[in-house]
This record gives structure tokens, C-alpha cells and sequence, in this order.
């Protein structure tokens, strides 16, 4: 019988220091976040942005069409991060509207008359961000200038729309001697999305980047920015989206995103 109460004995020691153990672990964890913290407001007021690395992905509005991206950043001095980035989006002319086809008798889907192609671009650039000035304080904005540039791919895409022609409906897709594509009378609207990515024609090109970016995320661990700058693209051949309007090769336009990350 003693046997048994030494061991219930020494069980429940031992579950009490266990006990007390896990709570030292408890707030140890929580005293070191709290001096993390303390230790980033520092570095704020300081206006420091101290880091060894940087994640982030964006949504960019350009002035002819949008995208989505994902910045890797890492630390090379306190003013300078140097970057790559990845961006997937879509190029429109200004002439782009989109319509709804009548004949008089039936109401078609929509469709963007006199579209020729669908013109989405992939991206993959190098470049710096160089911090011009730091937060201040913890409620402050850094301000950074981005800059750097790589290589474009262009992704055309053929258009196509349904016409009905001799009581039969097909879809079609523009060509030089097609005036059907442009004939309202026989438009029955525009194909599903899906049609032509089975078409795709790939044009390679190279592309620069200048912007401002303006960090006002409250630790230096988070990324949270709105970026404002320029785009330049240029591509091996001419890049055509609408029928009426020129071709080009080069392209230039202005955008702003908004960045979300974490630092490490």
C-alpha cells in the first residue's frame, strides 16, 4: 500500500511541474512577443525597416487593363531591397465597348464589337526598391522608389463571336477577308470564354517599371502599401486587339496597386 501512495505521490509532482512548466512556456512566448513588439515600435520610431526578407502579392489597375502579382524581396542595406517579381494580367485598347447584338428579332450575349484579340501578358522583372523615408513613428509611411525591368511574354488570343448564317449558328474568329465578323445583321453575341485559348499566340517581349510605393502597414513585420508608377512593354511584333485600330509594338501606361506582405 505504500508503494502505491509514493507512486500517486511522485505522478502527481510530476504533473504539477509539468503543469508549471507549460505555463513558464506560456508566458515566456508571450513576454518575448510582447518585447518583439516593442523592439519593432523602436525600430519605427527610429524610422528603421529592419528585415532579412520580403513576400508579397498586388493588384494593379493600369490605365488600358489590371493584373495580379507577387513580389520577393530580399535585404541587402538598410535603404536597399533588392526584388523579383512575377505578373499575370490583361492589356484592353481604349476603343473596347462592350454591346448587346438585336436583329430585330432576337437579343444576343454581349460581345466587344470589332475585338480581334484578347491580350493577357506575363511578366518576370528584377529590380531594387530603395527606401527614400522611413515611417517616423509607428502610424507613419515609408516611402520607397521601385524600379527595375526583365522580360514580357505576350499572349494573343483570338476573339470569337457567334453568327448566324443561313439558319446556322458557329463561332468565328477574325481574318483579314472575313467581313462577316463585322456584319451586326448576323451576330448572335459573343463565344463562351473558353473558345481560342487553344489558338493562343505567344509573342515575346521585354518590360520596365518605375513607382513610388507608400508603406503604412503598423509593424515593420507587415507589408501593407499602395504603389503608384509606370509601365513601358515592348514586344518582337505588333500586338493587335481591335480590327479598327492601329497595331502596335510598344506600350506605355500609368497604374496603381495595392500590396499586401509580411517581412521576415
Amino acid at each position: 500500500m505504500k508503494k502505491i501512495y509514493l507512486i500517486l505521490f511522485c505522478s502527481a509532482v510530476s504533473f504539477a511541474g509539468f503543469g508549471q512548466a507549460q505555463q513558464q512556456t506560456r508566458e515566456q512566448k508571450k513576454q518575448a512577443r510582447k518585447d518583439h513588439i516593442n523592439q519593432l515600435i523602436k525600430q519605427e520610431e527610429e524610422g528603421a525597416m529592419i528585415y532579412s526578407k520580403q513576400g508579397a502579392f498586388g493588384i494593379k489597375l493600369n490605365t488600358d487593363g489590371y493584373g495580379l502579382f507577387y513580389e520577393h524581396g530580399k535585404y541587402k542595406t538598410i535603404t536597399t531591397t533588392n526584388l523579383w517579381w512575377l505578373e499575370l494580367g490583361e492589356r484592353k485598347n481604349s476603343k473596347e465597348e462592350k454591346v448587346t447584338p438585336y436583329n430585330g428579332a432576337y437579343i444576343g450575349t454581349p460581345l466587344i464589337y470589332g475585338k480581334q484579340n484578347n491580350f493577357y501578358y506575363f511578366k518576370f522583372g528584377l529590380g531594387q526598391q530603395r527606401l527614400i523615408g522611413g515611417k517616423g513613428n509607428k502610424n507613419g509611411v515609408a516611402v520607397s522608389a521601385i524600379y527595375g525591368g526583365g522580360l514580357s511574354l505576350g499572349m494573343l488570343k483570338p476573339y470569337y463571336i457567334r453568327v448566324v448564317q443561313n439558319g446556322v449558328e458557329k463561332d468565328i474568329r477574325y481574318d483579314n477577308n472575313d467581313s462577316a465578323f463585322l456584319n451586326p445583321s448576323i451576330i448572335a453575341g459573343a463565344s463562351g470564354f473558353t473558345k481560342g485559348f487553344g489558338d493562343i499566340k505567344y509573342v515575346p517581349g521585354v518590360h520596365a517599371r518605375a513607382a513610388i510605393r507608400f508603406d503604412y502597414g503598423r509593424y515593420n513585420e507587415i507589408l501593407s502599401a499602395i504603389e503608384v508608377g509606370v509601365n513601358a512593354e515592348y514586344y518582337t511584333q505588333n500586338m493587335p486587339i481591335m480590327v479598327h485600330a492601329p497595331d502596335k509594338k510598344f506600350f506605355f501606361n500609368g497604374y496603381v496597386s495595392l500590396v499586401f506582405g509580411k517581412r521576415k
